[in-house]
Protein backbone atom coordinates (compact mmCIF):
# COMPACT_ATOMS: atom_id res chain seq x y z
CA UNK A 1 0.00 0.00 0.00
CA UNK A 2 1.60 3.38 -0.71
CA UNK A 3 2.65 5.40 2.40
CA UNK A 4 1.19 8.34 3.67
CA UNK A 5 3.04 11.55 2.19
CA UNK A 6 4.41 13.91 5.26
CA UNK A 7 4.34 17.46 5.23
CA UNK A 8 6.04 19.82 7.77
CA UNK A 9 2.16 20.99 8.57
CA UNK A 10 0.30 19.57 11.43
CA UNK A 11 -2.88 17.27 9.59
CA UNK A 12 -5.35 15.85 11.38
CA UNK A 13 -5.43 12.58 10.77
CA UNK A 14 -9.34 12.65 9.56
CA UNK A 15 -8.74 15.94 7.89
CA UNK A 16 -10.43 16.86 4.39
CA UNK A 17 -6.98 18.28 3.39
CA UNK A 18 -3.49 15.95 3.62
CA UNK A 19 -1.20 17.03 1.44
CA UNK A 20 -2.34 14.31 -1.31
CA UNK A 21 -5.18 16.58 -1.83
CA UNK A 22 -4.06 19.99 -1.76
CA UNK A 23 -7.27 21.71 -3.16
CA UNK A 24 -7.63 25.35 -4.92
CA UNK A 25 -10.01 27.61 -3.53
CA UNK A 26 -9.74 31.67 -4.06
CA UNK A 27 -9.80 33.82 -0.44
CA UNK A 28 -9.44 37.14 0.57
CA UNK A 29 -7.19 37.70 4.16
CA UNK A 30 -8.09 40.43 6.57
CA UNK A 31 -8.92 43.39 4.23
CA UNK A 32 -6.10 42.12 1.37
CA UNK A 33 -7.14 41.82 -2.31
CA UNK A 34 -8.69 37.95 -3.14
CA UNK A 35 -6.34 36.03 -4.55
CA UNK A 36 -5.71 32.25 -4.87
CA UNK A 37 -4.81 29.26 -2.04
CA UNK A 38 -4.23 25.77 -1.63
CA UNK A 39 -5.64 24.15 1.81
CA UNK A 40 -3.44 22.09 4.05
CA UNK A 41 -4.93 21.00 7.13
CA UNK A 42 -6.16 23.55 8.78
CA UNK A 43 -4.48 26.43 6.70
CA UNK A 44 -4.66 28.09 3.67
CA UNK A 45 -1.26 28.36 1.92
CA UNK A 46 -0.96 31.61 -0.48
CA UNK A 47 -0.37 30.95 -3.86
CA UNK A 48 0.51 34.31 -4.62
CA UNK A 49 3.13 34.76 -2.29
CA UNK A 50 4.85 31.95 -3.32
CA UNK A 51 4.28 33.22 -7.09
CA UNK A 52 6.13 36.92 -6.39
CA UNK A 53 9.12 34.65 -4.80
CA UNK A 54 9.57 32.88 -8.55
CA UNK A 55 8.56 29.30 -7.24
CA UNK A 56 6.39 28.31 -10.21
CA UNK A 57 8.40 29.88 -13.19
CA UNK A 58 9.51 27.63 -15.53
CA UNK A 59 8.76 24.80 -17.45
CA UNK A 60 4.63 24.41 -18.44
CA UNK A 61 3.94 27.17 -16.01
CA UNK A 62 6.40 29.79 -17.92
CA UNK A 63 5.89 33.15 -15.49
CA UNK A 64 2.08 32.74 -15.24
CA UNK A 65 1.09 35.79 -13.15
CA UNK A 66 -2.60 34.17 -12.55
CA UNK A 67 -2.28 33.43 -8.83
CA UNK A 68 -2.93 36.88 -7.63
CA UNK A 69 -6.44 37.17 -9.07
CA UNK A 70 -9.53 36.48 -7.61
CA UNK A 71 -10.62 33.59 -9.52
CA UNK A 72 -9.41 31.05 -10.84
CA UNK A 73 -10.23 31.31 -14.42
CA UNK A 74 -6.43 32.37 -15.68
CA UNK A 75 -4.97 29.36 -13.97
CA UNK A 76 -8.07 27.21 -15.34
CA UNK A 77 -7.05 28.05 -19.02
CA UNK A 78 -3.41 26.69 -18.44
CA UNK A 79 -4.52 23.02 -18.28
CA UNK A 80 -3.11 19.77 -17.38
CA UNK A 81 0.53 19.76 -17.61
CA UNK A 82 0.16 23.17 -15.67
CA UNK A 83 -1.98 22.24 -13.31
CA UNK A 84 0.02 18.93 -12.73
CA UNK A 85 3.94 20.98 -12.15
CA UNK A 86 1.86 23.51 -9.67
CA UNK A 87 0.77 20.01 -7.32
CA UNK A 88 4.30 18.81 -7.66
CA UNK A 89 5.74 22.40 -7.01
CA UNK A 90 3.66 22.19 -3.63
CA UNK A 91 3.95 18.62 -2.69
CA UNK A 92 7.70 19.52 -2.44
CA UNK A 93 7.36 22.45 -0.98
CA UNK A 94 5.13 21.37 2.01
CA UNK A 95 7.16 18.36 2.60
CA UNK A 96 8.08 16.88 5.65
CA UNK A 97 12.42 17.11 4.68
CA UNK A 98 12.11 20.22 2.02
CA UNK A 99 13.79 23.32 3.88
CA UNK A 100 11.95 26.25 1.28
CA UNK A 101 8.86 26.71 3.59
CA UNK A 102 9.49 24.96 6.14
CA UNK A 103 12.97 26.70 8.25
CA UNK A 104 11.91 30.82 6.82
CA UNK A 105 9.60 31.57 9.31
CA UNK A 106 9.41 35.13 7.39
CA UNK A 107 7.97 33.69 4.30
CA UNK A 108 6.11 31.17 6.18
CA UNK A 109 4.71 34.05 8.37
CA UNK A 110 3.46 36.10 4.98
CA UNK A 111 2.26 32.86 3.26
CA UNK A 112 0.26 30.53 5.83
CA UNK A 113 -2.88 31.63 7.14
CA UNK A 114 -5.75 30.05 9.17
CA UNK A 115 -8.57 28.95 7.16
CA UNK A 116 -10.81 30.36 10.12
CA UNK A 117 -9.80 34.24 9.71
CA UNK A 118 -9.94 34.15 5.98
CA UNK A 119 -13.16 34.69 3.43
CA UNK A 120 -13.38 32.35 1.03
CA UNK A 121 -14.75 33.21 -2.15
CA UNK A 122 -16.58 31.58 -5.26
CA UNK A 123 -13.50 29.28 -6.82
CA UNK A 124 -14.22 30.96 -9.99
CA UNK A 125 -16.43 33.40 -12.32
CA UNK A 126 -18.54 30.56 -13.65
CA UNK A 127 -20.08 31.96 -16.85
CA UNK A 128 -22.20 28.94 -17.78
CA UNK A 129 -23.95 25.93 -15.59
CA UNK A 130 -25.38 23.12 -16.99
CA UNK A 131 -26.82 20.86 -14.49
CA UNK A 132 -27.10 16.31 -15.55
CA UNK A 133 -29.56 13.65 -14.63
CA UNK A 134 -26.64 11.04 -14.45
CA UNK A 135 -28.04 8.56 -11.75
CA UNK A 136 -30.22 5.97 -12.48
CA UNK A 137 -31.39 5.34 -9.11
CA UNK A 138 -32.52 8.96 -8.94
CA UNK A 139 -33.67 8.92 -12.43
CA UNK A 140 -35.89 5.62 -11.56
CA UNK A 141 -37.87 6.63 -8.14
CA UNK A 142 -38.51 9.80 -9.94
CA UNK A 143 -40.23 8.53 -12.77
CA UNK A 144 -41.78 5.85 -10.82
CA UNK A 145 -43.62 8.64 -8.56
CA UNK A 146 -44.69 10.07 -11.47
CA UNK A 147 -45.26 7.44 -14.41
CA UNK A 148 -45.28 4.10 -12.50
CA UNK A 149 -42.22 1.58 -12.30
CA UNK A 150 -42.81 0.22 -15.84
CA UNK A 151 -42.85 3.71 -17.57
CA UNK A 152 -39.96 5.04 -14.64
CA UNK A 153 -37.26 5.54 -17.99
CA UNK A 154 -37.54 7.59 -20.72
CA UNK A 155 -36.50 6.27 -23.86
CA UNK A 156 -34.13 8.16 -24.17
CA UNK A 157 -32.56 8.23 -21.09
CA UNK A 158 -29.88 5.22 -21.48
CA UNK A 159 -28.73 6.66 -24.80
CA UNK A 160 -27.65 10.03 -23.58
CA UNK A 161 -26.99 12.23 -20.82
CA UNK A 162 -30.39 14.20 -20.17
CA UNK A 163 -29.28 17.94 -18.59
CA UNK A 164 -30.61 21.52 -18.43
CA UNK A 165 -29.01 24.49 -18.76
CA UNK A 166 -29.52 26.00 -15.44
CA UNK A 167 -28.69 29.99 -13.92
CA UNK A 168 -24.77 30.70 -13.65
CA UNK A 169 -26.09 34.07 -11.78
CA UNK A 170 -27.21 32.55 -8.64
CA UNK A 171 -24.56 29.63 -8.01
CA UNK A 172 -23.25 30.82 -4.54
CA UNK A 173 -20.85 29.83 -2.45
CA UNK A 174 -21.43 27.51 1.04
CA UNK A 175 -22.83 29.47 4.08
CA UNK A 176 -25.24 31.90 2.08
CA UNK A 177 -28.94 32.29 3.08
CA UNK A 178 -31.41 30.47 1.33
CA UNK A 179 -34.23 32.43 0.59
CA UNK A 180 -37.71 30.37 0.06
CA UNK A 181 -38.52 31.16 -3.46
CA UNK A 182 -41.95 32.04 -4.96
CA UNK A 183 -43.79 30.69 -8.14
CA UNK A 184 -46.86 29.54 -9.85
CA UNK A 185 -47.88 26.31 -8.54
CA UNK A 186 -51.35 24.25 -8.91
CA UNK A 187 -52.95 21.81 -6.78
CA UNK A 188 -54.01 18.57 -8.89
CA UNK A 189 -58.04 19.53 -7.40
CA UNK A 190 -57.35 23.67 -8.30
CA UNK A 191 -59.10 24.89 -11.16
CA UNK A 192 -56.53 27.18 -11.39
CA UNK A 193 -52.64 27.91 -11.07
CA UNK A 194 -51.63 30.38 -7.67
CA UNK A 195 -48.87 32.58 -7.00
CA UNK A 196 -46.80 32.48 -3.89
CA UNK A 197 -44.31 30.27 -2.12
CA UNK A 198 -42.90 27.22 -2.57
CA UNK A 199 -44.34 24.84 -0.29
CA UNK A 200 -42.05 21.84 -1.24
CA UNK A 201 -38.60 23.03 -1.17
CA UNK A 202 -35.57 20.32 -1.26
CA UNK A 203 -32.30 20.08 -1.50
CA UNK A 204 -30.03 17.60 -4.02
CA UNK A 205 -27.10 15.97 -3.44
CA UNK A 206 -24.47 16.34 -6.05
CA UNK A 207 -20.87 17.11 -7.37
CA UNK A 208 -19.83 19.35 -10.10
CA UNK A 209 -16.99 19.98 -12.11
CA UNK A 210 -15.05 22.84 -13.48
CA UNK A 211 -14.13 23.31 -16.88
CA UNK A 212 -10.32 24.18 -17.58
CA UNK A 213 -9.17 25.22 -21.24
CA UNK A 214 -11.65 26.05 -23.59
CA UNK A 215 -13.01 23.95 -26.95
CA UNK A 216 -13.56 26.49 -30.17
CA UNK A 217 -17.07 27.06 -31.05
CA UNK A 218 -17.90 23.86 -33.49
CA UNK A 219 -15.27 21.76 -31.98
CA UNK A 220 -16.69 18.91 -30.03
CA UNK A 221 -13.95 17.37 -27.30
CA UNK A 222 -13.83 13.51 -28.12
CA UNK A 223 -14.41 11.52 -25.01
CA UNK A 224 -10.79 10.38 -25.04
CA UNK A 225 -9.53 13.88 -24.31
CA UNK A 226 -12.44 15.24 -22.18
CA UNK A 227 -10.34 14.94 -19.30
CA UNK A 228 -8.00 17.51 -20.34
CA UNK A 229 -10.80 20.27 -20.00
CA UNK A 230 -11.75 18.83 -16.48
CA UNK A 231 -9.69 20.47 -13.69
CA UNK A 232 -11.39 19.11 -10.44
CA UNK A 233 -14.66 18.41 -8.64
CA UNK A 234 -16.80 20.11 -6.15
CA UNK A 235 -19.63 19.50 -3.94
CA UNK A 236 -22.97 20.91 -5.08
CA UNK A 237 -26.81 21.44 -3.51
CA UNK A 238 -28.94 22.32 -6.13
CA UNK A 239 -31.99 23.79 -4.16
CA UNK A 240 -34.97 22.64 -5.61
CA UNK A 241 -39.11 24.06 -5.45
CA UNK A 242 -40.72 20.70 -6.24
CA UNK A 243 -44.11 22.09 -6.48
CA UNK A 244 -43.22 25.38 -8.55
CA UNK A 245 -41.14 22.16 -10.58
CA UNK A 246 -44.32 19.92 -11.22
CA UNK A 247 -46.09 23.12 -12.77
CA UNK A 248 -43.57 24.36 -14.80
CA UNK A 249 -41.38 22.13 -16.17
CA UNK A 250 -43.37 20.34 -19.15
CA UNK A 251 -41.98 21.01 -22.06
CA UNK A 252 -39.28 23.02 -21.38
CA UNK A 253 -37.56 21.89 -18.31
CA UNK A 254 -37.02 23.32 -15.07
CA UNK A 255 -36.66 27.41 -14.60
CA UNK A 256 -37.95 29.25 -11.78
CA UNK A 257 -38.33 25.57 -9.60
CA UNK A 258 -34.14 25.94 -10.10
CA UNK A 259 -32.86 29.08 -10.84
CA UNK A 260 -32.90 31.07 -7.76
CA UNK A 261 -30.05 29.47 -6.00
CA UNK A 262 -27.52 26.87 -5.97
CA UNK A 263 -24.37 26.33 -3.09
CA UNK A 264 -21.25 24.90 -3.99
CA UNK A 265 -18.18 24.32 -1.93
CA UNK A 266 -15.48 26.76 -1.60
CA UNK A 267 -12.60 23.88 -2.33
CA UNK A 268 -11.85 22.34 -6.13
CA UNK A 269 -10.42 18.69 -5.68
CA UNK A 270 -8.18 18.09 -8.32
CA UNK A 271 -8.56 15.23 -10.93
CA UNK A 272 -5.03 14.30 -10.18
CA UNK A 273 -5.73 14.06 -6.40
CA UNK A 274 -8.79 12.14 -6.90
CA UNK A 275 -6.56 9.74 -9.47
CA UNK A 276 -6.73 7.25 -6.60
CA UNK A 277 -10.25 6.62 -6.41
CA UNK A 278 -10.90 6.03 -9.69
CA UNK A 279 -12.98 2.61 -10.79
CA UNK A 280 -13.75 1.34 -13.64
CA UNK A 281 -17.18 2.81 -15.48
CA UNK A 282 -19.57 0.11 -15.10
CA UNK A 283 -21.00 -1.59 -18.06
CA UNK A 284 -24.11 0.55 -20.04
CA UNK A 285 -26.86 -1.70 -21.34
CA UNK A 286 -27.57 -0.69 -23.91
CA UNK A 287 -23.83 -0.05 -24.87
CA UNK A 288 -23.99 3.92 -25.89
CA UNK A 289 -23.59 5.53 -29.56
CA UNK A 290 -19.30 5.58 -30.56
CA UNK A 291 -19.23 9.06 -29.38
CA UNK A 292 -19.58 7.99 -25.70
CA UNK A 293 -17.47 5.30 -25.59
CA UNK A 294 -14.09 5.27 -24.09
CA UNK A 295 -11.87 2.10 -23.33
CA UNK A 296 -10.93 3.69 -19.66
CA UNK A 297 -13.77 5.84 -18.79
CA UNK A 298 -14.74 5.81 -14.80
CA UNK A 299 -16.67 6.51 -12.19
CA UNK A 300 -15.14 7.84 -8.59
CA UNK A 301 -15.65 6.41 -5.63
CA UNK A 302 -16.38 9.27 -3.55
CA UNK A 303 -18.70 8.77 -0.39
CA UNK A 304 -21.18 11.32 0.27
CA UNK A 305 -23.31 12.62 2.79
CA UNK A 306 -26.20 14.96 3.92
CA UNK A 307 -27.16 15.96 7.39
CA UNK A 308 -30.24 18.24 8.56
CA UNK A 309 -30.54 20.38 11.44
CA UNK A 310 -33.32 21.96 12.29
CA UNK A 311 -33.79 25.31 14.72
CA UNK A 312 -34.86 22.88 17.20
CA UNK A 313 -32.27 20.44 17.28
CA UNK A 314 -28.90 20.93 18.63
CA UNK A 315 -26.91 18.82 16.40
CA UNK A 316 -27.22 17.42 12.39
CA UNK A 317 -28.42 14.30 12.29
CA UNK A 318 -27.46 12.60 8.94
CA UNK A 319 -30.05 11.91 6.64
CA UNK A 320 -28.69 9.85 3.18
CA UNK A 321 -25.73 8.29 2.51
CA UNK A 322 -24.70 7.82 -0.91
CA UNK A 323 -21.28 7.77 -3.29
CA UNK A 324 -20.47 9.51 -6.79
CA UNK A 325 -20.23 5.69 -7.99
CA UNK A 326 -24.10 5.45 -8.02
CA UNK A 327 -23.53 7.88 -11.57
CA UNK A 328 -24.78 5.86 -14.43
CA UNK A 329 -23.53 8.95 -17.11
CA UNK A 330 -19.52 9.09 -16.36
CA UNK A 331 -18.03 12.77 -16.29
CA UNK A 332 -16.16 12.46 -19.78
CA UNK A 333 -19.29 10.98 -21.26
CA UNK A 334 -21.43 14.64 -19.89
CA UNK A 335 -18.43 16.32 -21.20
CA UNK A 336 -18.39 14.65 -24.67
CA UNK A 337 -22.33 15.25 -25.19
CA UNK A 338 -22.43 18.57 -24.18
CA UNK A 339 -20.04 19.77 -27.02
CA UNK A 340 -21.03 16.80 -29.49
CA UNK A 341 -23.45 19.69 -31.47
CA UNK A 342 -20.13 22.09 -31.53
CA UNK A 343 -20.87 24.04 -27.98
CA UNK A 344 -18.04 25.67 -26.86
CA UNK A 345 -16.97 25.60 -22.79
CA UNK A 346 -15.22 28.03 -21.34
CA UNK A 347 -12.68 28.01 -18.33
CA UNK A 348 -14.86 28.57 -15.06
CA UNK A 349 -17.74 26.47 -17.06
CA UNK A 350 -19.16 24.37 -14.30
CA UNK A 351 -21.23 20.93 -15.50
CA UNK A 352 -22.85 18.92 -12.16
CA UNK A 353 -23.74 15.79 -11.84
CA UNK A 354 -27.76 15.86 -11.33
CA UNK A 355 -28.95 14.39 -8.24
CA UNK A 356 -26.80 10.79 -7.16
CA UNK A 357 -29.04 8.52 -5.60
CA UNK A 358 -27.85 4.95 -4.64
CA UNK A 359 -29.85 2.07 -4.80
CA UNK A 360 -31.34 1.42 -0.82
CA UNK A 361 -33.76 3.73 0.51
CA UNK A 362 -31.16 5.01 2.75
CA UNK A 363 -28.89 6.67 -0.43
CA UNK A 364 -31.46 8.63 -2.02
CA UNK A 365 -30.17 11.96 -2.54
CA UNK A 366 -33.64 14.26 -1.96
CA UNK A 367 -36.38 14.34 -0.19
CA UNK A 368 -38.84 13.91 -2.88
CA UNK A 369 -37.41 10.80 -2.49
CA UNK A 370 -35.89 10.31 0.84
CA UNK A 371 -40.45 10.91 1.61
CA UNK A 372 -41.20 9.48 -1.02
CA UNK A 373 -42.86 12.82 -2.33
CA UNK A 374 -43.85 13.58 0.80
CA UNK A 375 -46.11 10.19 1.42
CA UNK A 376 -43.08 9.02 4.07
CA UNK A 377 -41.76 11.99 6.09
CA UNK A 378 -38.78 11.88 7.92
CA UNK A 379 -38.36 11.22 12.18
CA UNK A 380 -36.25 13.31 13.24
CA UNK A 381 -35.25 13.98 17.13
CA UNK A 382 -37.45 15.90 19.47
CA UNK A 383 -40.35 14.32 17.89
CA UNK A 384 -39.92 16.84 14.50
CA UNK A 385 -40.95 15.60 11.40
CA UNK A 386 -39.98 16.97 7.36
CA UNK A 387 -41.63 16.06 4.25
CA UNK A 388 -39.72 19.11 2.70
CA UNK A 389 -37.48 22.06 4.02
CA UNK A 390 -38.60 24.53 6.94
CA UNK A 391 -37.39 28.09 7.68
CA UNK A 392 -34.34 27.36 9.94
CA UNK A 393 -33.23 24.32 8.40
CA UNK A 394 -29.66 24.18 7.48
CA UNK A 395 -28.62 21.07 5.08
CA UNK A 396 -24.84 19.99 4.71
CA UNK A 397 -23.62 18.03 2.69
CA UNK A 398 -19.67 16.52 2.75
CA UNK A 399 -18.01 14.21 0.37
CA UNK A 400 -14.74 11.92 0.53
CA UNK A 401 -12.42 9.44 -0.69
CA UNK A 402 -10.96 6.92 1.93
CA UNK A 403 -7.35 6.26 0.71
CA UNK A 404 -4.47 4.44 2.83
CA UNK A 405 -4.02 6.41 6.04
CA UNK A 406 -5.57 9.11 4.78
CA UNK A 407 -8.65 11.33 3.57
CA UNK A 408 -8.80 13.21 0.41
CA UNK A 409 -12.16 15.40 0.63
CA UNK A 410 -14.38 18.33 -0.07
CA UNK A 411 -14.86 19.53 3.44
CA UNK A 412 -18.72 20.97 2.76
CA UNK A 413 -21.23 22.64 1.43
CA UNK A 414 -24.16 24.46 3.36
CA UNK A 415 -27.21 26.65 3.39
CA UNK A 416 -29.87 27.76 5.96
CA UNK A 417 -33.42 27.92 4.87
CA UNK A 418 -34.90 31.58 5.15
CA UNK A 419 -38.29 33.39 4.43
Amino acid sequence: MPTPLRSFIEVAPDSHFPLENLPFGVFRPNDAPARVGVAIGDLVLDLAVLEEGGHFRGGELGDPAVFGHDSLNAFLALGRPAWQQTRQILQHLLAADTATLRDDDALRKRAFHRQSEVTLQLPARIGDYTDFYSSYNHAFNVGTMFRGPENAIMPNWRWLPIAYHGRASSIVLSGTDVRRPQGQTKSPDAATPSFGPSRALDFELETAFLIGPPNELGEPVPIERATEHIFGLVLMNDWSARDIQTWEYQPLGPFLAKNFCTSISPWVVTLDALEPFRRPLPAQDPEPLPYLRAPNDFVLDIRLEAQLQTAAMHAPQTITRSNCRNLYWSIAQQLAHHTAGGCNLQPGDLLASGTISGPEDGARGCLLELTWRGANPLQLPGGETRKWLEEGDRLTISGWGEGDGCRVGFGEVTGRVVA
